[in-house]
């Protein structure tokens, strides 16, 4: 047996500049002053220019610097197996690890990254979003290289890189300025995918990024030469070896050995022969002079060629069907023609083509009927070699269709791993194959159905077609149609068809035999049903869900979703409070899960809506918080938390808490951006932040924003909240363009009362409408408030009714305003909105003229965050707090010298009594509990 060489260092020509830069950004990367930190480097050139000769050269470099090295280099065989690359610069680092010490090293991370990293098996439930992973790589390679710093990362043929690696990276690499991290990637510019522009555009502290290889010169070619071939190669010879490499340095290095291999005298008068050498190196030339090598080390080459790199040559051989000694003959044939190479130092490394150009040249140079007999061989053999489902599925996908179970099955699971794994665009791929295989007769429903869950978030129309399709096939498997009916419907009202949603599910109601599967789709109907702002008869609807659920007990989850759609129902024809907290407490029970694999998270966050249009938004918050937790647990970070955080936003709104409102809707609205414009999620995360805006005094900002993001210009088919069109009205208000915005809210009144939805606790469009239109139309404005009261009453939420009582009587006359405005107060007072009760404050404080009042408006409005209210009020009351005197015998804090004294008394003589006696203080002085003791300890202070 040939013993294996070791593989030389090359010397670089004519790579000054670049490795200056290597060299600065390497100093930067391990100093301690201002300026050190990580940075970005990016090398663009052809193929053969010495990318991976100069990052051979980097990796040395950062190695002598002592720099953690994580290492990798995309394939062009390799492209559709997701993740390969992260797995190349991640697992080394952390394979071989005791489990417990794996989920202490990843954290909450484990099972979303894990995974995808081939460091465990996928866990059961729902996968997570590819934004999700995305995210736990970014913390894994963030945490990585602070504990290992300073790191060199380094990319070579990033543009064969596979897209679930690429994107990542492409999107972590602005972080590498502010870490210990230098990033260096090298690709060929005209190979480089989209996802990945941001290697070729990012700006940072290396300023002239990509450094773009420029050919060699013609002396740097006659140098090469004559190191290879002796100092006495004449002029004329290197001359036209650099003119027939066209100064390429993987070609000038080739044409050299070959003439050192050949003995060529290096004259002008050898000089001729020199053309015939380079054609020799490079496409039909290359195959030529490889096919001469003999049958069974061509077979082994091709073997080669179809696994990719860092390639075991037990595997080539039994690829190739070769014997041991048949394999360590053809690898050392095929290291003496420089075609292969060992992949690394280690033994065990596995082998590597010399050069890019020559396994892509060998690989179509395989006739097409043998190479995909390779590719099906190459299945087979990785996974009796124990690689795994995933590692075969790449090559399948290279194979013809034979009617083979075994492909279909090997498909399926790859499939399965790569979709719990966070992949779904390759489950997608894999699936579509063995679709075409085809499946047996009974399969082939199932194969559709797994095929558009995969393909749910990348292609929606298509999934609705394979939906279709799998229900169309003869099966006899009720659960299985049952899970396609529900994903069809899903699909569909994710697409904004919420109608066609429900006639699917309606179709397939009354041929299911099984009780309890009927009513789970009998659930998911009445779900739609709701979120559709079109629906034709939503009032009949809502008496069949009301028959339904109050008499259902909640044993099950099914059960409890449709008491939870009860409890929303409730919520929006304006029940009384007590009824909606019923049913919602009914849906709760003792768990209520955010994140099942087969059901969606809208009731859940439905019962925890209801809490806050019934004034008990602490618990709203509480059900919030622990369904965000449950979302980042199983990596959903693309809608779902975008929706918590938007929707958390709108509590602390409702509660007057608007700086954190506006912090928690920017939040959601950064997610929303990522997944996508015009989804659901948009549109929730637009209308909630402008609606805070509004509330904050920002009105140009507010429709700056909505002009930003198209909002306004068409509404979605489904129901959000708060209402889209409504806070459009709003926004057209707060401009003072009344007309327009009576025009929205009329059609806001035509959409919403055929439907029975009237709760002005949850939409105020009444409101909105009377104040638009109270101009022009007094008695019209009068009338809307005074229903709008009168459903709000019905309600019974004091917030609901406070609202409606201040709207009532900013369009009354004025002997009717007090009144209106004191009982507003007093209710706004009993509520946890601080911002309604610091308007209704300041209004009646304006119409009575009442210092105090206005003082309380100040501080409360203050406390909210409400900027422009405040500055309308032109900060009556001095600094606020508990040490500012509001006048008139009341206090800047909002309450008087009398109520701060029986309060700390309070206090002091019985702690336990605060949360009894204070409630009271508390929503007076618009805080929490913390806040009081301040407000208390200040006062203690001052007397």
């Amino acid at each position: 047996m040939t013993e294996r060489p070791t593989r030389r260092r090359r010397k670089l020509f004519e790579r000054e500049a670049e490795l200056v830069t290597v060299d600065g950004a390497l100093e930067q990367l391990g100093g301690t002053g201002t300026g050190a930190g990580g940075a970005l480097l990016a090398f663009s050139g052809p193929a053969g220019l010495g990318k991976t000769t100069l990052l051979a050269e980097v990796r040395r470099r950062a190695l002598a610097r002592d720099c953690t090295l994580l290492a990798a280099r995309g394939g062009e065989q390799e492209q559709s197996q997701p993740f390969h690359v992260a797995r190349q610069l991640i697992q080394p680092h952390l394979a071989g690890r005791p489990e417990e010490e794996l989920r202490a090293a990843l954290g909450s991370w484990y099972s979303i990254v894990g995974p995808a990293l081939g460091l465990c098996a996928p866990e059961q439930g729902a996968p997570p979003d590819p934004q999700g992973l995305r995210d736990g790589l970014d913390w894994v390679l963030t945490h990585l290289t602070v504990q290992r710093a300073p790191v060199a990362l380094v990319l070579d043929d990033a543009h064969w890189a596979d897209p679930e690696s690429l994107s990542w990276l492409a999107a972590f690499a602005p972080r590498a300025e502010h870490l210990p991290l230098l990033l260096v990637v090298a690709y060929r510019p005209e190979e480089l995918p989209a996802h990945a522009d941001a290697f070729r555009t990012l700006p940072g502290r290396a300023g002239h990024r990509p450094l773009a290889l420029a050919p060699l010169t013609e002396a740097a070619v006659s140098t090469l030469v004559r190191e290879a071939v002796g100092d006495h190669a004449d002029d004329a010879f290197c001359r036209e070896a650099w003119a027939v490499t066209t100064g390429n340095p993987f070609e000038a290095v080739e044409l050299t050995a070959k003439v050192r291999d050949k003995g060529l005298d290096p004259t002008s008068a050898s000089a001729p022969l020199l053309r015939d050498l380079a054609a020799a190196q490079r496409g039909s030339g290359l195959v030529a002079r490889f096919e001469r090598l003999g049958p069974s080390t061509v077979r082994f080459g091709w073997a080669c060629a179809v696994l990719g790199t860092a390639i075991p040559q037990e595997l080539a051989a039994r690829v190739a069907g070769l014997g041991p000694e048949e394999a360590a003959g053809a690898t050392a044939r095929l290291r003496d023609a420089r075609i292969l190479s060992g992949a690394g130092e280690a033994p065990d490394a596995g082998l590597e083509f010399v050069h890019p150009l020559i396994a892509t040249a060998l690989y179509r140079s395989i006739p097409d009927a043998l190479r995909v007999a390779l590719h099906g061989q190459a299945a087979v053999a990785v996974v009796d070699a124990g690689l795994g489902s995933s590692a075969a599925a790449r090559h399948l996908l290279e194979t013809h269709p034979e009617n083979d179970p075994w492909v279909v099955r090997t498909l399926r699971t790859a499939a399965a791993e790569n979709l719990r794994a966070g992949a779904p665009e390759a489950a997608r791929r894999q699936l579509a194959r063995a679709l075409r295989e085809p499946p047996d007769f009974g399969e082939r429903a199932a194969v559709l159905y797994e095929l558009g869950c995969a393909s749910l978030l990348t292609e929606p129309a298509n999934t609705v077609n394979h939906l279709r399709a799998a229900l169309a096939e003869p099966f006899d498997d009720p659960a299985l149609r049952q899970g396609i009916v529900i994903r069809l419907a899903q699909v569909l009202a994710h697409s904004d068809r919420l109608a066609d949603a429900s006639d699917s599910l309606a179709r397939e109601i009354p041929y299911t035999r099984d009780v309890r599967a009927r009513l789970r789709l009998q659930s998911e109907q009445f779900m739609w049903d709701a979120f559709d702002a079109v629906e034709p008869d939503s009032p009949a609807r809502s008496r069949r869900l009301a028959r339904l659920a109050d008499r259902l007990t909640g044993r099950d989850l099914t059960e409890r979703y449709v008491i939870g759609l009860r409890a929303w129902d409730a919520c929006l024809r304006g029940e009384p409070v007590e009824v909606v907290l019923h049913h919602a407490v009914r849906a709760l029970g003792t768990e209520f899960s955010w994140a099942h694999e087969d059901r969606g998270f809208e009731v859940p966050v439905l019962a925890a809506m209801v809490h806050m249009y019934a004034d008990r938004p602490g618990r709203a918050e509480e059900l919030f918080e622990a369904g965000t937790a449950e979302f980042e647990r199983h990596g959903w970070r693309g809608a779902h938390l975008s929706f918590a955080y938007s929707l958390r936003a709108y509590i602390r709104y409702r509660r007057g808490r608007l700086a954190a409102a506006e912090e928690l809707a920017r939040a959601g609205l950064r997610l929303a951006e990522r997944v996508g414009r015009g989804t659901p999620v948009h549109w929730y995360a637009i209308a909630i932040l402008a609606t805070t805006l509004l509330a904050r005094g920002r009105v140009e900002e507010a429709w700056e924003l909505a002009r930003e993001h198209g909002f306004g210009e068409s509404f979605p088919a489904a129901v959000v909240f708060p209402d889209a069109q409504t806070v459009y009205a709003e926004l057209l208000l707060a401009r003072g363009q009344a007309k327009a915005a009576v025009a929205e809210l009329e059609a806001v009144d035509r959409r919403l009362s055929p439907r029975g939805i009237r709760n002005p606790s949850w939409c105020p469009w009444q409101l909105h409408l009377a104040r638009a239109a109270a101009e022009e139309d007094p008695d019209r404005a009068r009338a809307l408030a005074a229903d709008a009261i009168r459903r709000a009453r019905a309600f019974g939420a004091p917030s609901g009714i406070g609202q409606a009582l201040r709207v009532a009587a900013e369009v009354a006359p004025p002997g009717e305003r007090p009144a209106l405005l004191t009982e507003a107060v007093s209710l706004l007072s009993e509520s946890p909105a601080g911002y309604e009760l610091a308007l209704a404050l300041a209004a009646l404080g304006t119409e009575l003229g009442d210092a105090g009042l206005l003082a309380r408006a100040v501080v409360t409005a203050r406390e909210c965050g409400a900027d422009g209210l405040v500055a309308s009020l032109g900060g009556a009351g001095g600094g606020g707090g508990a040490g500012g005197d509001g006048g008139d015998g009341a206090r800047a804090d909002g309450l008087t010298e009398e109520e701060l004294r029986v309060a700390l008394q309070a206090v002091r003589d019985d702690p336990a009594a605060r949360a009894r006696d204070l409630s009271v203080v508390y929503r007076k002085l618009g805080t929490d509990r913390a806040g009081l003791e301040e407000a208390l300890e200040a006062y203690a202070q001052a007397h």
